[in-house]
């Protein structure tokens, strides 16, 4: 008998969308707003004008945009035609981003007018590129001699596509860089098959998070986390799926933010923590009503007392897990149900944690010998995971590629334990684990203690060189600003010191030295960035 083989396709995700609701809207800033049939339509425009400029199957599509509704068209329309999505971290040093290009061999650029003179400086570089398309906010967009096409004339010049076409389910979808501490940055990439069960995985993971932050069909959804850096975490793909509201707030600012949130009453949100710190800090917080508010931490520990300035404005957070390698997520911190008996700070220091595995990730935590180290919430080991959207290995890297898939599983290089209950913590990256005499110490859980001292606005633990003990943990500290000049070395100490009394660390892991800075590096997407730390600091 003649069967259909069902191929797992992006397009599956956003065909399912319109048909559940297709007058439901999508809103970018305060500029623009469209109904989910109106954006499949635009979806289909892109696809068309793409294939007349010759993409096709296999040609790498390089985007440089804030988040928006013309990204979140072009995450289903450019591999939607079987071409690739190659999300450009506009935040990586000029040399970098010129690298990643040339790398993928990009044919087409489509990038914001902001980062016209970016593009211009580096275009000569650009080999590959055969064709640059300019989006601008603007009615009329600024003259460069790169280009005469802008994003809204070259879609709305072109027949739409009838459909997006079958594919393989095997066909690339999209290409993203690391942005790693050490070298090139190394490139990652994920087909439609993965794309699509981490969709399928990650919405009944966050079902299952339920009255603990979880998604329904009522949320209004706006990311936090760049749609450049992996996927948006692949909640994009999800909330279009299900046909949420969605709210694209462009470039981060915080009054737009905050704007945006309130106007159109947001309910699920993610980022890394230092975003969330931005809008808790945010001076008048206290005015607004933020009870409705639910929002998935990653990137980064979310320290507990983060947590609880987000919990007294009215904020659920809970934190996640996952990697550029892991497209990206592979737990989340869902509270088990015999959990709901927990009084409200247990729950706290649970929902704060690395979390359980989603449906179809096998994670293990492992010594150095490859075996499974008890679950006991004490023994540490690396996290080491298999499912069916992790990237096959690194773009034109075989080398590094075999090292990250040694054995059969994908090595993430993060230290863990994990309890009785199944919920992983890491407690740092094996590069960052502070070795002291012979004892490993973890700099995240120094920063979450140090977090809880209420005149410690941000903390950061590394360890620098002893000539006694190889290694001594050094806190560097930014201080709330009504406590400036009053935090020193001893009063941090004091503190430590209860937690050390209570069993929650060792005396040896309290670090002698303390720094009091005004602001903490950070990475091109949002993360502590401890390489330039130790580089400052690692004298003994």
């Amino acid at each position: 008998m003649p069967t259909y083989d069902y191929q797992l396709l992006l397009k599956r995700l956003l065909e399912h969308g319109i048909r559940w609701y297709p007058e439901q809207k999508i809103y970018y800033r305060d500029q623009w707003e469209y109904t989910y049939t109106e954006m499949y339509q635009r979806v289909l425009r892109l696809g068309a004008a793409l294939k007349a400029l010759g993409v096709g199957v296999g040609t790498k599509v390089g985007v440089i945009e804030w988040d928006s509704h013309r990204y979140l068209e072009m995450y289903f329309g450019i591999p939607g035609i079987g071409a690739v999505l190659h999300t450009i971290n506009p935040r990586l040093a000029p040399a970098d981003l010129a690298y990643t290009v040339i790398h993928a061999e990009d044919e087409i650029i489509i990038f914001h007018e902001d980062f016209l003179p970016l593009v211009e400086k580096l275009a000569p570089q650009l080999t590959s590129v055969r064709k640059y398309i300019l989006i601008t906010d603007k009615e009329t967009p600024p003259e460069t001699p790169l280009t005469d096409l802008d994003y809204e004339t070259w879609i709305n010049s072109v027949m739409p596509l009838e459909d997006l076409p079958d594919l393989p389910e095997t066909t690339q979808a999209t290409l993203a860089y690391t942005t790693g501490t050490t070298g090139k940055p190394k490139g990652v990439s994920f087909n439609h098959r993965q794309l699509v069960l981490h969709s399928l995985a990650g919405a009944s993971a966050l079902g299952i998070l339920g009255d603990n932050g979880g998604l329904t069909k009522y949320d209004v959804y706006m990311p936090l986390t760049p749609m450049f850096h992996v996927h948006a975490w692949g909640v994009p793909y999800v909330s279009t799926m299900v046909g949420l509201k969605q709210i694209y707030p462009g470039r981060y600012e915080p009054q737009m933010l905050l704007k945006l949130i309130l106007t159109h009453k947001v309910t699920f949100s993610h980022c890394v923590p230092t975003i969330l710190q931005m809008i808790v800090n945010a001076p008048g917080i206290e005015q607004y009503d933020l009870s409705n508010w639910k929002v998935i931490i990653g990137g980064a520990r979310l320290t507990k007392g983060l947590a609880k300035r987000a919990r007294d404005l009215g904020i659920k957070v809970s934190a996640g897990y996952g990697m550029s390698e892991t497209a990206p997520i592979l737990t989340l911190a869902m509270l088990k149900p015999y959990m709901a008996e927990w009084d409200e700070e247990k729950q706290l220091d649970y929902l704060i944690k690395t979390g359980v595995p989603i449906p179809l990730v096998d994670l293990r935590i492992v010594n150095e010998a490859g075996e499974d180290v008890p679950h006991d919430g004490q023994e540490k080991g690396e996290i080491v995971v298999r499912t069916p959207w992790l990237t096959p290995g690194y773009y034109k890297d075989p080398e590094r590629s075999e090292q990250l898939w040694r054995g059969g599983w994908l090595h993430t290089g993060d230290v863990a334990v994990m309890d009785q209950h199944g919920f992983v913590q890491i407690v740092d990256r094996l590069k960052d684990v502070i070795k002291s005499g012979g004892e490993w110490i973890s700099s995240l859980e120094l920063e979450n203690l140090l977090s809880l001292h209420p005149g410690v606005q941000e903390a950061a633990v590394i360890g620098v060189p002893d000539p006694q003990w190889d290694e001594r943990p050094l806190a560097i500290i930014v201080p709330k600003e009504d406590y400036k000049g009053k935090l020193d070395a001893e009063v941090l100490k004091d503190h430590l010191k209860k937690y050390a009394d209570e069993g929650v660390i060792t005396k040896w892991a309290i670090p002698e030295r303390y720094e009091f800075v005004e602001s903490l590096p950070k990475t091109s997407v949002g993360k502590i960035d401890k390489k330039v730390l130790r580089a400052e600091f690692a004298q003994a």
